[in-house]
């Protein structure tokens, strides 16, 4: 498709086009946010990836925490999108949940995560997948994303084939690895939101 298709038009403010620029203006003035979010997330991975024998209770409460920040930027992107707005807000909601319940029992938290630990992995892998797809024409980066979602969507896999033991042993690993691609996902959406401005 040509660069002159998405000049400006005589008769563009009748079919909303000034519009969707003030909604870009306005979702670019957050740029900042996905970039703290980002770099939460990067931090939370290096924090879970320097745990040599934590307790189960720290790996509860930092689970819980990825999950929240998830689920809050899930609920905001849901409410600014213009598709899917009603699964984004869903998942959102369903991360949320899941952090509260790994606030009340971080023990059973530990636990509970290495069981069902393949089908939250599956989860996130066929979101990312489908925000990919669905972003590929405004994202030049999206196959960032397309990746990010195969390779969870291959952890999900591979997770869901092991004994409990070392679903337990590798819950370290695969939570780091999913905070580090959530972190650098969120840094790179950052600097393309605020070239919106």
């Amino acid at each position: 498709m040509s660069t002159s298709a998405y000049a400006p038009q005589p008769g563009d403010q009748a079919l909303g086009t000034s519009e969707s620029a003030s909604v870009s203006s306005e979702v670019a003035d957050f740029w900042w946010l996905w970039l703290v979010v980002g770099a939460i997330w990067l931090v939370a991975a290096y924090v879970v990836l320097q745990f040599d024998q934590a307790s189960i209770t720290t790996i509860g409460i930092i689970t819980g925490c990825m999950f929240a920040f998830a689920g809050c930027q899930a609920l905001i992107v849901g409410m600014l999108a213009d598709n899917l707005r009603w699964l984004r807000i869903a998942f959102g909601v369903f991360l949320l949940v899941a952090a509260v319940v790994c606030f009340i029992n971080p023990e059973d938290t530990f636990a509970g995560l290495a069981d069902i630990l393949g089908i939250l992995f599956l989860v996130v892998g066929i979101s990312w997948t489908i925000d990919a797809l669905v972003a590929r024409d405004a994202n030049p980066l999206w196959w960032l994303g397309l990746t990010s979602g195969i390779l969870m969507l291959i952890l999900a896999f591979w997770t869901s084939g092991q004994f409990f033991i070392e679903k337990a042993y590798t819950l370290l690993v695969l939570v780091g690895a999913w905070a580090l691609m959530k972190g650098i996902a969120d840094i790179i959406r950052a600097f393309q939101v605020r070239s919106l401005r």
